[in-house]
């Protein structure tokens, strides 16, 4: 039975009773806190793709509020709105535009004016205002904010349950929905959360269905601030995919029913959960509320003065262990992800070999000698169905096997092939993927697989051929330092990427720093390992094969030691950060 931890979850101290479990026990608070008064205005504020039924079924009734308003009713109309942002999300399926807008801007002034009106002609009572963006009617005599991670809002999306926000669109094509959710939604309702989190008396948690949770936005705030001081891990998900394979199905303990999985997002904190628990209650949160309320304990000084309130790092699997190739892509170069799309950074990666079977190979840069027009020309006829993309003719094939490290700075074509279970290092814009060729698929949902021959010939970079492929971007493994049982390897990344990779392999204790900066790790070799403080900062923390693992920047000195489990193995950690 694999020791894989699906649901890692962060023990809170101090705050047992502040967290409540049901609807019962959380309207009782509610009604508590809201009857001190003679009048008193609950805000309850919601991310987009919560489940307002479920607040108009459980909570309005029980608390019978004199007035209830519902800030949905003030939003612009529908054509309004997709004027409003028609450049951002413009005619392609994937791509868009990063938005700017503040939620303001989609909401109709004189509609938004008259609820504010009705909410201060209101004399005595109970007033609720609830639905995403009440906190712009009304900033609350007591606010709650109802949360929800984006992996659970792309669920409720696939299912058909819900389209974006202001938009009937719930039977739209998904690629479109989500493309709209990530470059518009998301990035509006995070501008509007942000202030109400830091100061809101509750947090609901809305992520399952009909069981929610809340906890006191003390105790949130506190929790946050403690999970910057130890080790900790997101909430994984699994997914399957056109190309998906068998090996995380059966190392991970997966549901054997699925016919693969593809993807693991194993520390993508803007869409992954975290886990946080209040004595008997667990509550779910997106991860980015705390890159969010703590961005410089947990990225530190010098990466948050250049991302910002982003996570940069990015560590999934990518499973074609019994499955198939991955489309053959590339990134775009930095200059054309600003200008296209307005992201400030760009996705350069690498893989980390975990498992290979015999055979398998990683396509990595053109072959010396290739004509580009001639290449381009060939992609264009495979995406008319006119021929198979010539790879072979075209392409470096080079053997992938188990703890082989290939880099992948943007503009390089590259692909994983069959065979392998890859660990994918890279920065956060994971989106921004141009496939060249899928080789003739369809998607799960039955429809061609999206092709960016368009952006992709704007940014391949043609002088990594086969030389200059080998030279500079397999296996640069250099050594470091060494000790009594530990030795240490640079493993790269390439000079073009602001990421820095470091191996460790130990039979003893080795002692790391985050330098002022956070580091993400993954036990790359071994069954289990012990994180601990060499002050005793933080309780020891016990990670085990193939987990990913984050240690803010607030952390400063810590050691990974083989646990007890794994006497007598050699254990490896692969060790990435933002380098200066």
């Amino acid at each position: 039975m694999t020791t894989y931890d699906k649901f890692p979850t962060v023990t809170i101290e101090g705050y047992d009773d502040s967290a409540w479990q049901g609807w019962e026990d959380i309207t009782r608070v509610l009604a508590a806190k809201t009857q001190q008064r003679s009048r008193t205005v609950l805000v309850i504020d919601c991310y987009p793709g919560v489940r307002l039924n479920e607040l108009e079924e459980n909570v309005l009734p029980r608390l019978r509020p004199a007035l209830t308003v519902n800030a949905g009713q003030a939003r612009q109309d529908e054509p309004a709105i997709h004027e409003m942002l028609a450049r951002n999300l413009t005619d392609d399926r994937v791509f868009g535009v990063l938005s700017c807008h503040q939620l303001a801007e989609f909401f109709d002034p004189a509609r938004l004016e008259a609820q504010q009106t009705q909410v201060s002609q209101c004399a005595e009572g109970l007033i609720v205002i609830y639905g995403p963006g009440a906190a712009l009617i009304h900033p609350g005599d007591v606010l709650v904010y109802a949360d929800l991670p984006r992996w659970e809002i792309q669920q409720r999306m696939r299912s058909g349950e819900m389209g974006n926000w202001g938009a009937e669109n719930q039977h739209e094509d998904m690629l479109r929905r989500y493309k709209r959710a990530f470059f518009v939604e998301w990035r509006v309702f995070d501008r509007h959360k942000t202030p109400l989190l830091r100061r809101t008396d509750f947090l609901l948690d809305t992520t399952q269905a009909n069981q929610p949770a809340m906890v006191s936005g003390e105790a949130l705030r506190a929790g946050l601030k403690q999970t910057t001081t130890q080790p900790f891990r997101v909430a994984p998900f699994f997914d399957p995919g056109v190309w998906g394979g068998q090996w995380m199905k059966q190392q991970f303990d997966l549901d054997p029913s699925a016919p693969n999985y593809a993807w693991c997002f194993d520390c993508v904190p803007e869409e992954n959960s975290l886990l946080l628990r209040f004595g008997a209650v667990r509550i779910e949160i997106p991860s980015q509320d705390l890159v969010l309320l703590e961005p410089r304990a947990l990225l530190g000084e010098k990466v948050h003065a250049r991302f910002g309130a982003e996570f940069p790092i990015r560590f999934d699997f990518l499973d074609t262990i019994g499955g198939q190739n991955l489309s053959f892509q590339v990134h775009p170069v930095t200059e054309y992800i600003q200008q296209q799309f307005g992201m400030h950074y760009t996705q350069d990666e690498s893989y980390y070999i975990l498992e290979a079977e015999p055979g398998a190979v990683v396509y990595l840069g053109t072959k010396t000698g290739t004509e580009p027009e001639a290449m381009m020309d060939d992609l264009r006829r495979a995406g008319r169905g006119e021929k198979n993309f010539d790879d072979a003719r075209f392409v470096n094939q080079i053997p992938a096997k188990k703890h082989d490290h290939f880099l992948i700075p943007a503009g390089t074509v590259h692909c994983s092939g069959a065979g392998t279970m890859v660990l994918e290092i890279s920065a956060t814009p994971y989106i921004f993927t141009f496939k060249l060729w899928d080789w003739g698929r369809l998607g799960l949902d039955g429809l061609p697989r999206p092709v960016h021959l368009n952006h992709g010939e704007k940014v391949i970079d043609w002088q990594r051929d086969t030389q200059w492929v080998h030279q500079h971007l397999v296996n640069q493994f250099e050594p470091i330092a060494e000790g009594n049982g530990w030795r240490e390897e640079r493993t790269g990344l390439h000079e073009r990427e602001f990421i820095e990779t470091r191996r460790h392999w130990f039979s003893e204790p080795v002692v790391h720093h985050t330098n002022g900066g956070v580091n993400v790790l993954n036990l790359v070799e071994g069954d289990e390992a012990i994180v601990d403080s060499p002050t005793g900062a933080f309780e020891p923390f016990v990670v085990h094969y193939a987990e990913t693992f984050i240690i803010p920047a607030n952390v400063g000195e810590y050691r990974i030691s083989p646990s007890t489990n794994a006497s007598g193995q050699a254990l490896a950690t692969i060790k990435a950060w933002v380098r200066s």
